[in-house]
């Protein structure tokens, strides 16, 4: 738990240095806790907004620069030498920033539109983002080196099939009928992305990881909206 929360977070808990894949089991349950920390933002004025802001700082903007990174990379007609050369560069371009900026902007609106009891619907939302990082990584070789393919290697056997259940019981948090959406948007949004990441790539790094993190947050958030 300390390996996940040194990981995907800013905190200082002094874990060791070990591969990122042997801690994946405790990636939701780091993401229901941001989740958490965005409920007791929600209610306060500028609520959603701060939450957002508050989410990304504890984070270190780590999905946020995946997010970008795969936007400015991955376009049509491009080779796949060049796409693995932009994802290395630390530099955002127009279309990162333009993914930034609406990313930042739908998860906002979409929790100022929210309804029902944050305090379960949230950590839903933030611990199924995450979860969805391992999903990702376990079903999809990976492409290239760095954090990506080293995230990958060390993931156990079996990591997924524990990761998926907890997703499962995250979702009934949100009640029914939006945890069996939940499931369903999550579901097809992360077998679009393993499409696309393996057609573009060949397979995935670690900026994809990051990016399918922040599209699956804003998918679970507009289906609470939505639900």
């Amino acid at each position: 738990m300390l390996r996940a929360l040194q990981f995907l977070t800013v905190f200082p808990v002094g874990a060791s240095s070990e591969a990122p894949g042997k801690a994946a089991w405790a990636f939701p349950l780091v993401g229901a806790l941001l989740g958490l920390i965005a409920a007791m933002l929600w209610p306060v004025k500028l609520g959603p907004l701060l939450a957002v802001a508050a989410i990304a700082m504890i984070t270190g903007g780590l999905h946020e620069d995946g997010l970008a990174d795969v936007c400015d990379a991955l376009r049509a007609y491009r080779s796949r030498e060049k796409m693995h050369a932009i994802l290395k560069d630390s530099r955002v371009g127009a279309h990162g920033a333009l993914a930034l900026i609406a990313s930042f902007t739908f998860r906002w609106q979409a929790l100022a539109s929210l309804q029902g009891d944050a305090w379960f619907r949230l950590p839903a939302a933030y611990g199924i983002s995450r979860g969805m990082m391992v999903l990702l990584a376990a079903s999809s070789p990976p492409a290239g080196e760095g954090l990506g393919k080293a995230f990958v290697e060390s993931l156990p056997r079996g990591a997924w099939a524990l990761v998926a259940a907890e997703l499962v019981l995250l979702s009934a948090l949100a009640g029914w009928p939006a945890a069996v959406w939940l499931i369903a948007a999550n579901g097809v949004t992360l077998l679009l992305l393993r499409a696309w990441f393996l057609k573009r790539l060949g397979g995935v790094t670690g900026d994809c990881l990051g990016a399918a993190c922040q599209l699956s947050e804003a998918v679970s958030l507009w289906v609470l909206v939505w639900a």
